[in-house]
């Protein structure tokens, strides 16, 4: 059995889906928590109001990107037991994620080192095992960068997300077909909640098992196809099932074409790159890459939590739950 002692905690990326769900698992598990982030982006001249954090968490801003201020307006000369990382950047482009995913989390993890703080645990990606975007490359920079800075690490890259996979619900509730690339077997995943991941992170805290260890993790069950959560979701709608299939070249005649035409006009050019990230999710599986195998391995895979995206479909479909994708969604 693993002992929770209660630590300090130094939070990044609290204001994200997972972020705050870690936040709750830490809270849960006695630890105090210190969330520090960026002001909330105004609307209009006006900052949108933050979700309220649970009683006793405390909030700093400041910005992510200037050591200085992660000195000064983070830690504060304070004791930290460990940190933990949800940041990410938003869009994934290569400015974003060069500036977010690397060259903020190197300012944080020498601030840390500076201020004593003994471990830190960071919410990484399982795309990164097949790194072929910006955002890999950086994801991958700093996690090199963590294991060789001497603290204790953990390095958690999960499957997909509930809300990643939920995108088509309104769509399909109006009648509309389930849009598949492929035959819509191409790729899988092990869908996991943002509670289950939440509680999974916040144990590398304390469990021996999850430290200095890259940990691919995804939920409970076996491993889905776009096609069989699709089916899920029209089973739900006590509808039989019906899939409009796109064809993958399609995605790349969008990248060609938004590629040439960004050399003239640069925000075409973030489009391409995540038409590019599109094409990735949509010909590569969320699971553990066997690479003398060149395959990828569901059983290889590890399971985590009670959440299903069963449930979190009829959830969506009842209201009670959003997806939240932001600049990641793709269908609706």
């Amino acid at each position: 059995m693993t002992s929770r002692a209660p630590r300090r905690v130094f939070m990044l990326g609290a204001t994200g889906t997972i972020g705050r769900a870690t936040v709750r698992a830490l809270v849960r598990q006695g630890h105090d928590v210190v969330c520090f982030g960026r002001p909330p982006r105004r609307s209009h001249g006006v900052p949108p109001a933050p979700p309220a954090p649970p009683a006793g968490v405390i909030v700093r801003t400041g910005d992510v990107g200037d050591p200085t201020s992660i000195a000064r307006d983070g830690f504060k000369g304070e004791h930290f037991d460990a940190v933990v990382s949800c940041m990410a950047s938003r869009t994934g482009t290569p400015r974003d994620a060069w500036a977010i995913d690397h060259r903020a989390h190197i300012h944080v993890l020498e601030a840390a080192k500076a201020a004593g703080v003994p471990q830190m645990v960071l919410l990484s990606a399982i795309c990164v095992q097949k790194p072929q975007l910006a955002f890999q490359q950086a994801k991958l920079a700093f996690e090199q960068a963590l294991i060789d800075s001497g603290l204790t690490w953990s390095i958690v890259r999960p499957t997909a997300f509930f809300k990643s996979l939920s995108g088509q619900v309104e769509r399909v509730k109006r009648g509309k077909p389930f849009l598949i690339f492929g035959d819509g077997t191409l790729t899988a995943c092990k869908p996991i909640s943002d509670d289950d991941l939440a509680a999974f992170i916040a144990s590398c805290l304390d469990d021996p098992e999850r430290q200095n260890r890259v940990l691919p993790i995804g939920g409970p069950g076996d491993a889905q196809t776009p096609r069989q959560q699709g089916e899920q979701l029209f089973a739900l709608l006590g509808r039989e099932p019906r899939f409009k299939q796109v064809p993958v070249g399609l995605l790349d005649t969008i990248i060609s074409v938004l590629t040439v035409v960004g050399r003239v006009i640069p925000p075409l050019a973030d489009k391409a790159q995540l038409a590019r990230i599109g094409r990735y999710y949509a010909t590569e599986s969320m699971l553990v890459w066997d690479a003398k195998r060149a395959r990828y391995d569901a059983d290889a895979t590890p399971s985590t939590g009670h959440d299903t995206l069963t449930d979190f479909f009829a959830k969506r479909l009842r209201g009670e739950a959003t997806d939240d994708r932001g600049k990641h969604a793709v269908f609706s």
